[in-house]
């Protein structure tokens, strides 16, 4: 028998285990220190009927949407009942610092009392069409909603989405990611202790080849919501494409701020600090280009160039700036960038490589110049804290080069120039712009891509109406 901490997936109401355990890596030390049961195509196959079940008896949306209203209340006060615990093992897994994984619980909840604040208000619409007939909509829910969730963020991209699904009368079966998802166990728990009837949130960890493939494709599956890489998601869509199932995609990003030359040098510090070096970069959102006006290249860079090299690194217990990536094979990927970076001519001001003299998985905050913008390092995902850093000559070139990826995501300006900054924002490619500060959204704020950043949209009242469906009723009532 195992002495490892052992931890489980949830179908139906009940916690269930399997043949087989999957190991979880501490990114901090490289060690093994938990497992968790790997879920099979029979347990795919009994969440999806418990979920089919639950959306057929009525359980969720047959009654006063108050009663949903309810239960997501309870389940975000549930949440921060457990958040201490929860951020130990986050913090433990992931290998993110323990303030930002006890950030991401308090995330976690605020997701369920915003959604419960809109459960009961999915109100249709009354159209005219004369004295003879009555004519109305109403917002259905999907049925049952496929959830694949990614390993930088699981429990608060969890419940970004599980919260508007069942606002809106969704059951969910939920994919965790195999490297990180002890911590999404706790969001089950919650849920359970809300008295959410059986069947209406399923968790299952397992390989998203085999068990992931599987739930796209299911015959039950109504809705498929993923945030994860390109491929990824390009399969996932092929996939929902020959049951013609209705997809949200958040993908990938390399979105780009634009330093003007009125900027204020201390905001937009703050902001890369922010914005690359949080979660070690590993940030779909992460500000991984910064275009600076030429007449202040030298100054940011030297000022940036202090900062990475001063950042704190260590085991997210400690709460460091700068965290280990997820695993040994991402510090892999993102140290193998860097050095093709540096075989085709860039500059690496600083990092590099990874940290050496530990087996935990620590990239050094990295620093690029000298990028051609047809470079892998310009135009891909690296997913780990490296910056480029490139120099523009007027706005029309900075616009240029930060609407010039396959990537529309987020954007952002810097600018004491309000009215350029702004004029400079309209014309930026993404989803979200920020002025003046990175990540200044929130809950309340719609975040989702264009181009190959996906499609749909996560967060903010937008993205209950992702998780229903319109229904037209038009009467004949007189002459019948």
């Amino acid at each position: 028998m195992s002495t490892l901490d052992r931890y489980y997936n949830y179908i139906d109401g009940a916690w269930a285990g399997a043949d087989n355990y999957l190991t979880i890596d501490d990114p901090a030390t490289g060690e093994v220190y938990a497992e968790i049961a790997e879920a099979d195509i029979h347990d795919a196959d009994a969440a999806m009927t418990a979920a089919r079940r639950c959306v057929d008896s009525g359980a969720l949306n047959a009654g006063r949407p108050a009663q949903r209203v309810t239960w997501l209340l309870a389940i975000a006060e549930e949440i921060r009942a457990l958040a201490e615990e929860a951020a130990l093992v986050l913090c433990r897994e992931n290998g993110k610092a323990l303030s930002v994984a006890r950030g991401e619980f308090e995330e976690s909840a605020r997701y369920f009392e915003y959604y419960a604040g809109m459960a009961d208000k999915i109100e249709g619409n009354s159209i005219p069409l004369g004295d003879d007939y009555v004519d109305f909509t109403s917002y259905e829910p999907m049925g049952v909603s496929v959830q694949i969730v990614p390993w930088n963020f699981p429990p608060s991209i969890c419940a970004r989405s599980l919260a508007p699904a069942l606002a809106a009368g969704n059951a969910v079966v939920i994919k965790s990611p195999e490297i990180s998802p002890l911590a999404m166990t706790f969001l089950m728990t919650a849920c359970e202790r809300s008295g959410m009837p059986k069947g209406a949130v399923n968790l299952l960890c397992g390989k998203g080849s085999v068990i992931g493939a599987h739930l796209v494709k299911h015959v039950e599956a109504n809705q498929i919501v993923f945030t994860g890489s390109v491929p990824t998601g390009q399969r996932i869509l092929h996939d929902a494409a020959e049951r013609a199932t209705p997809s949200v995609m958040e993908l990938g990003g390399k979105s780009a701020a634009i330093v003007h030359a009125d900027a204020n040098i201390e905001q937009v510090i703050n902001s890369v600090k922010a914005g690359i070096f949080f979660n070690a970069g590993q940030v779909c959102s992460a500000m991984s280009r910064l275009l600076v006006h030429h007449s202040r290249v030298g100054e940011v860079i030297k000022r940036i160039r202090e900062l990475a090299e001063s950042l704190s690194i260590g085991p997210g217990i400690d709460d460091p700036d700068l965290t280990p990536l997820i695993s040994h094979d991402q510090l892999e990927q993102v140290e193998a960038m860097c050095r093709r970076a540096i075989t085709a001519g860039a500059t690496c001001l600083t990092g590099g490589g990874r940290i050496s003299g530990t087996n935990g998985y620590f990239m050094q905050p990295t620093l690029f110049t000298d990028v051609t913008i047809d470079s892998e390092i310009f135009q891909k995902e690296v997913f780990g804290p490296v910056l480029v850093i490139h120099p523009f000559d007027t706005e029309d070139d900075a616009v240029e080069l930060a609407n010039g990826t396959e990537f529309g995501l987020v954007a952002g300006v810097f600018d004491t120039r309000l009215e350029r900054a702004l004029r400079t924002a309209q014309r930026l490619r993404g989803g979200q712009i920020f002025i003046n500060e990175w990540f200044a959204g929130g809950v309340e704020t719609p975040f989702g891509g264009v181009g190959l950043s996906g499609f749909g949209r996560e967060k903010g009242q937008e993205a209950l109406y992702n998780y229903v469906q319109t229904r037209n009723i038009a009467i004949r009532v007189k002459g019948a």
